[in-house]
């Protein structure tokens, strides 16, 4: 019998140790799943009936003696370490090249292009947290209206304004100018709108964030799903991600919580074809802050969602769980490593209890998802449903 529904489900930065090439990245003793379990506020007893602990590499947890779905560690194979890089693979993309970053701010060609543009001075221009950057330089920016431009170890640039100072849709704008002027050597996987609101120096970040992402260098497993017809749901930033294409409707939400709800919400429609969804808060709240119980504790959550979700699943579901990279709350530094992801496949179609080794990229993920609807789709991942469906 064909399966009419794939959930993919990204929890944005679960890492599961370090990747063979992580040296090259700037990472070493790299471990998100490691550094997280080590809290008492972690607790995933869903993800370990799946398969969590019995994937290859997690020597430091007794695994399930019986699994109850499949599981793998996967490589990433792009030439990055970053959200826009991670869900392309994922998607089907393999990114030769790597982005461009800029770890001594945007060059005073571009920081000039920028402000004629905006009509507004810029501030800051350095990597920088995103908390960090709004408490060091958000008095100035209501004072004055400049407008505070930053990045990270990422392809970003990121701009942040006070929603008193800035509106967001004026906000919102200036990042569309943004992403027509990054082009060329300068294209940054995304263009961030960082809204905040409050006084100094109790400043905070509003759930508004909204990226401005380059587009796909061609076709993604969301396109060619569109293209044969099937629904393409995206829930949270998947949408921002992709820049829109591919996208049949876009599920807005606030945090993992929210985005867990309306994915189990999803479940209730009647619909054939993937539902694919980003849970940015591991990353954005947790790992960029090297906050280790909080990461544990979100995920416990995301589990028990999970385990309603299961519940809810129909005869001809499949739940596939992955990630787009790693951001060890207990490595030094603030920015994302460069690691191995799991990847849990569950539902009543699912072989129990199989073990996918280590998949040598996340485009298996499309490929997979490309064989399970029968479309056609050009990648270099190799499909896995011969290994996991009954």
């Amino acid at each position: 019998m064909d399966i009419n529904r794939v959930f993919l489900i990204v929890l944005d930065s679960y890492g599961m140790g370090a990747a063979p090439d992580a040296d090259r990245f700037g990472d070493h003793d790299c471990n998100t799943l490691r550094s997280i379990v080590s809290s008492e506020e972690y607790l995933t007893p869903n993800m370990k009936r799946i398969g969590l602990f019995n994937i290859d590499g997690v020597d430091y947890l007794e695994g399930e003696a019986d699994p109850i779905g499949a599981f793998a560690r996967m490589q990433e194979k792009s030439m990055g370490k970053d959200t826009t890089t991670g869900h392309w693979e994922i998607a089907g993309i393999i990114s030769q090249k790597a982005l461009p970053t800029y770890p001594s701010g945007f060059p005073q060609e571009v920081i000039k292009e920028l402000e004629q543009a905006f009509g507004r001075k810029i501030l800051c221009n350095k990597p920088y947290s995103g908390t960090q950057v709004i408490h060091d330089y958000g008095q100035e920016h209501e004072s004055t209206g400049a407008l505070i431009v930053y990045t990270s170890a990422d392809s970003v640039l990121q701009i942040a304004a006070h929603e008193a100072v800035v509106p967001l849709e004026k906000l919102y704008e200036y990042c569309r100018i943004a992403r027509g002027i990054m082009k060329g050597k300068h294209s940054v996987g995304r263009i961030i709108a960082r809204p905040f609101t409050g006084k100094y120096p109790n400043y905070e970040r509003t759930p508004h964030r909204h990226d401005f992402s380059l587009l796909p260098p061609a076709d993604t497993i969301i396109d060619a799903l569109q293209k044969n017809d099937l629904a393409t749901i995206c829930v949270g930033k998947i949408s921002d991600i992709f820049a829109g294409r591919g996208v049949g409707r876009y599920v807005p939400i606030e945090g993992n919580e929210d985005g867990m709800r309306k994915t189990i919400a999803e479940q209730a429609e009647d619909f054939k074809g993937l539902c694919f969804v980003n849970l940015v808060d591991f990353d954005m709240k947790y790992g960029h802050r090297r906050d280790t119980d909080g990461y544990a504790r979100a995920a416990t959550v995301f589990d028990s969602q999970l385990g309603a979700f299961m519940a809810g699943m129909r005869e001809n579901d499949i739940l596939m769980i992955t990630a787009d990279h790693g951001c060890d709350p207990k490595a030094p530094g603030t920015d994302h490593t460069r690691e191995y992801v799991p990847l849990l496949l569950f539902g009543k179609k699912i072989r129990a209890g199989i073990n996918l080794g280590t998949r040598t990229t996340f485009a298996d993920i499309a490929a997979t998802v490309a064989d399970i609807f029968h479309v056609p789709f050009k990648t270099q991942g190799k499909s896995m449903t011969d290994k996991i469906l009954l």
